[in-house]
């Protein structure tokens, strides 16, 4: 059997065809890579989002109970009274801290 040498055209064309193929690897590589640290980054955002929502409806929560509160005329004057210090006619007002 003879030896086949290669030749200098087969040669070259295995060499770009080498070159080639690592480039698309690299290529495909770091897109893959990127994209996953996008989803990793999304993931961690919403995790961060969904506890900001929480915390949000808890204070909404809250919120709707003091509006439900200032529905009501004593509870004004009552929160008035504590708070501002409004007196009714007559009425001393003594702070005791």
């Amino acid at each position: 059997m003879a030896k086949r040498k290669k030749s200098k055209k087969s040669v070259k064309r295995l060499f770009l065809l080498g070159l080639t193929s690592i480039a698309v690897i690299v290529g495909t590589t770091y897109t893959i890579g990127k994209y996953w640290v996008e989803i990793y980054d999304k993931y961690q955002e919403k995790k961060e989002l969904k506890t900001k929502l929480s915390n949000l409806k808890e204070k909404e929560a809250a919120l709707q109970v003091d509006a439900n509160k200032l529905q009501d005329p004593d509870y004004i004057a009552r929160y008035a009274r504590e708070k501002y210090s409004y007196s009714k006619d007559g009425e001393i007002i003594l702070r005791i801290p």
